[in-house]
């Protein structure tokens, strides 16, 4: 059948294969159906576009930006598609949705003139759902193109007034109850939860470590587009657009990419003071190995050995790979830290990064806050106490444990250490703020939450505890 027979009175046209937006679709899809992260899903995609030719260094930016900015406003994108069709959302199915929210963010959330934004939308239509579905996606997108973003926002939000939170989460983008959660921890009015809400919207940068004795700042701070960083007498930034697996300290693991608040937590357990020996540390939750490669180079500058210990034997695996090379002796073990095959009172100092929910890293895992639900602390709260009591368990006299998870959620942070606490009467909790010198706005203490928007960090908390008996 020809062209001209398929389309009485009108030529067929194929439609244009545009392998950026192809690319985002597939991401979003693997997001979607395989319940897959896009920071793990993108890199290979982009890898293999590379390499076929398809792609150059600006198609990349714009394929991540499209995925990530997608990811970040899907609540807000849901909310102005619901506005624009006449059915409820959930029966449209998901991989329309993806078109259409590629095109919403296209459209009010960069700067693509709206009927390259709709056409280019459309054309991604025809290509992955055919020519059908692309008529609705015309017809959906071209009633979002009449506004602007701030002018869907007055449509759609609740006001403030009648509903705070209902209104933040749709204007941030924020499930409702991670909008409560993150409020309770973080307390005061509407600014500083806005502000919060917000950074979480904002593209994070790349933060990189030097490891001590096998890195220096100075080194890393010599490649194009590296600033230091803010708070870590070892991280250096990179501008947007510096690529990682391009510095030769990075390839070689000497360096590696880590948020300064989670380098920040290691040099605050390093720095705490100990009556005694300070010989042996212990990473009880080392996985995949970010914190345990910056331990054990700091161990090594003390003649103290690290013990690395991770349930998951893959990432144990990981946490091998990062202290490969450390300049002082350690050993990676893979081990459940709930039962643990050490002896109580081993340890001079032991950190515990436990599982979580990860609302501190909304930044960086945009598609988490769809994911979690609030009955998730649930399943949590008794791996986090049974981390914490065997770390407690495995500390000497005299020795530290710092408590730390990257959410800020009130029962995932303090009602642990609190409870634990009570569990443990000959232990004292220390004041952690001293231990991260020149870092602003730590609040009351003696715990520590940084935050996306005060520190430029994921929302770490961290809680340090002496053994007293």
């Amino acid at each position: 059948m020809s062209d001209q027979q398929r389309r009485p009175g009108k030529p067929y046209r194929r439609p244009k294969k545009d392998p950026v937006r192809i690319l985002a679709f597939e991401a979003l899809r693997a997001v979607d159906e395989r319940d897959a992260y896009a920071n793990l899903v993108l890199p290979p995609l982009l890898r293999k576009a590379r390499e076929k030719g398809d792609f150059d260094g600006r198609d990349a930016a714009l394929a991540t930006e499209l995925v990530y900015g997608t990811l970040r406003r899907q609540g807000t994108y849901d909310a102005i598609v619901a506005a624009c069709v006449d059915r409820p959302l959930r029966e449209v199915d998901p991989p329309v949705l993806d078109v259409l929210s590629l095109g919403v963010h296209q459209l009010l959330g960069t700067r693509i003139p709206s009927h390259a934004a709709v056409s280019a939308s459309v054309e991604l239509a025809r290509v992955v759902l055919g020519d059908g579905r692309a008529k609705f996606v015309n017809a959906v997108l071209r009633k979002v193109a009449q506004d602007d973003l701030d002018g869907w926002l007055a449509k759609v939000a609740p006001p403030y007034d009648d509903d705070p939170e209902d209104h933040l989460a749709v204007v941030h983008s924020h499930p409702r109850w991670v909008v409560s959660a993150l409020w309770d921890s973080l307390g005061g009015g509407r600014a500083g939860i806005e502000a919060l809400l917000a950074a979480d919207n904002e593209r994070p940068e790349v933060t990189l470590v030097a490891r001590p004795g096998r890195a220096t700042t100075e080194e890393l701070l010599g490649e194009e587009a590296a600033v230091a960083g803010r708070w870590s007498p070892y991280a250096v930034r990179l501008a947007e657009g510096g690529e990682p697996g391009a510095i030769e300290a990075v390839r070689e693991g000497r360096a590696g990419v880590q948020d300064e608040g989670s380098q920040l937590v290691a040099i605050a357990l390093a720095n705490a003071h100990l009556d005694g020996p300070d010989e042996k540390w212990l990473d009880g939750c080392a996985g995949p190995g970010g914190k345990a490669a910056l331990l054990g180079a700091l161990a090594a500058e003390r003649g103290a050995v690290l013990l690395a210990s991770e349930k998951q034997p893959h990432r144990a695996g990981l946490v091998a790979k990062a202290l490969h090379g450390n300049p002082g002796p350690y050993q990676v073990i893979a081990a459940d830290g709930t039962r643990p095959p050490w002896r109580p009172g081993s340890f001079d100092r032991v950190l515990v990064d436990v599982p979580c929910t990860g609302l501190g890293a909304l930044r960086r895992r945009p598609e988490a806050r769809w994911r979690r639900r609030p009955e998730d602390l649930d399943g949590f709260a008794p791996l986090q106490r049974g981390l914490l009591k065997s770390a407690l368990e495995g500390v000497r006299v005299g020795g530290v444990v710092g408590y730390a998870t990257c959410s800020p959620h009130l029962a995932e942070t303090r009602a642990v250490v609190d409870d634990l606490l009570k569990q443990f009467p000959q232990t004292e909790l220390l004041d952690a703020r001293p231990l991260l010198p020149g870092v602003p706005d730590l609040g009351e203490g003696p715990d520590v939450q940084l935050w996306p928007h005060l520190h430029g960090t994921d929302a770490m908390y961290l809680a340090v505890i002496r053994r007293t008996g």
